[in-house]
């Protein structure tokens, strides 16, 4: 019986699997030619060699790949469209460590700084699919009748209201709590303040100090500063109020402070500062210039950007046509810099017919639109309904970017032209989407936007450059796609191999859990930057949230 035991466990050895040596040829290559084979291989497998061994694994994250496959998706795609590039056949359209034409993010490469790129792959990738995780900041509980203002910036968000004051929260993983002023109506002046409006300063170079500016019912505006190490507020300076009316917006960027009150007067502001990243009070800002319009209308956008000679400060608005509904205008001041006024211009838009950039139409705008352009999907142009130019619900403007938000679910998007000697806003083109009325848009730099239902339930993000950019073009750079709807993903059921692999192992936690309440309705406010995307909504029981969307 033993001899037969054995016999068959013999016998049985004979089909088992032999077990691979681990000393294959490819490991005896140098890791500089492992990696250069690396770089031929797609992302996806790329994720699997993480996986086989520590040594692919190591490889397999080398900063050099990651940032040739960011390149080779998200940059060279875009560099393909400027003109003259593709013709030639320019090695500046192949990804090299130094030749490279990146674009709209050659801000990655400035200031020497250190980028993880399969990071900034992983993140670009979600912004893509829409795909991010959710979490919620409570920052008033109710009864909150009281007006809630919020902005932000690359490195916080800011809230402001007058029971709680000025309060900062990070923008980053976990959106910590980092300061807050006293109430406005503990400051120095010692009267009650209900502010009307904020923003922030967007010209470059803060270092550890970020600057908010608040409006007020009254006229006054106050200057802050955010110590972001020492996490506290400083006032730099008051104004005193005035007989103007409220401020209802407001635009910063230093040494310049554009303000526009609810009577429509639009102020210039100029502070005299030096050494700005130690100041702890500003000198009283000297007043430019002050203009007074009778032809704007809500909703208004407020842009101050600066050139080598001048700064521009600029308004959008809506205007009446009194024959076709509603039009767009835009009036643009030049200031030298030394405070001299150079030229004040307007233009309107290019009226009378916009052109249409979906695919396929939305079936809650079907009762506007022919039904030719059920069949084409192209970009052929639809005579304007009246209904279509209704008044607009909401506008961002960041030059060149003009957004506006229309009743009927849909946005239009304008491109404003400014030279020297031209200004100009093109046609409207038609953006298709949203399945529910928009209630609040953004753009933001490097030609990204987004847009928020009534509700808070639909997010969308929209590609603003695609908009522009021809259908064959489009197609090119997104797939066809303009937007993408935000999709909180609980899990990764459905997803591809490679969303599944750049998914981090641990995310914020999901307040889809509890799943989205239909009584909850979005404030109108949206904003972003280049992880997150935050929203303000109210629930049913009158407190109000922060829903950050964390695509990271």
């Amino acid at each position: 019986m033993k001899r037969v035991r054995e016999d068959a466990t013999h016998h049985g050895q004979s089909y088992k699997l032999r077990r691979v040596s681990a000393h294959t040829h490819l490991f005896v290559l140098s890791e500089e030619i492992l990696v250069r084979i690396l770089s031929f291989v797609p992302v996806p497998t790329l994720l699997v060699c993480q996986l086989i061994c520590k040594k692919l694994g190591r490889l397999a994250v080398d900063s050099e790949l990651w940032k040739a496959a960011f390149y080779t998706r998200f940059v060279m795609p875009r560099a393909a469209r400027i003109p003259g590039i593709k013709e030639t056949h320019s090695q500046h359209l192949r990804y090299s460590s130094k030749l490279s034409k990146w674009l709209h993010d050659s801000h990655l490469l400035q200031h020497g700084r250190k980028i993880n790129w399969k990071h900034q792959y992983r993140l670009r990738h979600n912004w893509s699919k829409g795909s991010c995780a959710i979490s919620e900041i409570t920052v008033a509980q109710p009864p909150s009748d009281l007006p809630l203002l919020v902005v932000m910036s690359d490195r916080a968000i800011y809230t402001a209201d007058a029971v709680l004051g000025l309060r900062a929260w990070s923008s980053k993983d976990g959106q910590d709590f980092i300061a807050a002023a006293p109430p406005f109506s503990r400051m120095p002046t010692g009267l009650p303040r209900s502010p009307t409006s904020i923003t922030i300063d967007k010209s470059e170079g803060c270092g550890a100090y970020e600057r908010v500016v608040v409006g007020f019912a009254d006229g006054s505006f106050m200057v802050f500063a955010l110590a972001l190490y020492e996490k506290v507020f400083e006032m730099l300076f008051a104004h005193p109020p005035s007989t103007s009316g409220a401020l209802t917006a407001l635009a910063y960027s230093s040494p310049h402070l554009l303000s526009m009150t609810h009577d429509h007067l639009l102020s210039i502001y100029a502070f005299s500062e030096s050494h700005r990243s130690n100041q702890t009070t500003l000198m009283a800002p000297k007043l430019l210039y002050s203009l007074k319009s009778h032809t704007i209308w809500a909703p208004a956008s407020l842009s101050i950007r600066s050139t080598s000679t001048a700064m521009i400060a600029a308004i959008a608005y809506a205007l009446p046509t009194y024959l076709s509904g509603w039009t767009i205008g835009i009036q643009e001041m030049r200031i030298s810099l030394e405070g001299d006024l150079l030229e004040s211009r307007l233009a309107t838009a290019s009226e009378v017919q916009s052109c249409t950039l979906s695919d396929q139409p939305s079936p809650s705008s079907t009762a506007i639109r022919s039904s030719s352009s059920f069949i084409s999907g192209t970009r052929d142009a639809l005579r304007v309904d009246p209904s279509v130019v209704s008044k607009p619900t909401s506008m961002s403007y960041s030059h060149p970017y003009l957004l506006v938000a229309h009743p009927d679910n849909t946005l239009a998007l304008y491109l404003v032209k400014s030279t020297n000697s031209v200004l100009s806003i093109s046609s409207g083109s038609r953006l298709w989407g949203h399945t529910s009325s928009v209630s609040g848009t953004h753009v933001g730099s490097r030609g990204k936007a987004v847009s928020v239902s009534r509700l808070g339930d639909e997010l969308r993000v929209w590609d603003l450059e695609s908009g522009i950019a021809s259908k064959d073009c489009r197609r090119q750079i997104s797939g066809g796609r303009i937007s993408v709807r935000v999709k909180p993903a609980k899990d990764n059921e459905g997803n591809s191999d490679e969303d599944a692999a750049l998914s981090p192992k641990h995310s914020l936690r999901l307040a889809l859990d509890k799943g989205f309440d239909d009584s909850t309705i979005s404030k109108g406010w949206v904003g972003f930057d280049e992880q997150n995307v935050i929203v303000l909504r109210e629930k049913s029981e009158g407190s109000q949230v922060l829903v950050v969307h964390d695509f990271s």
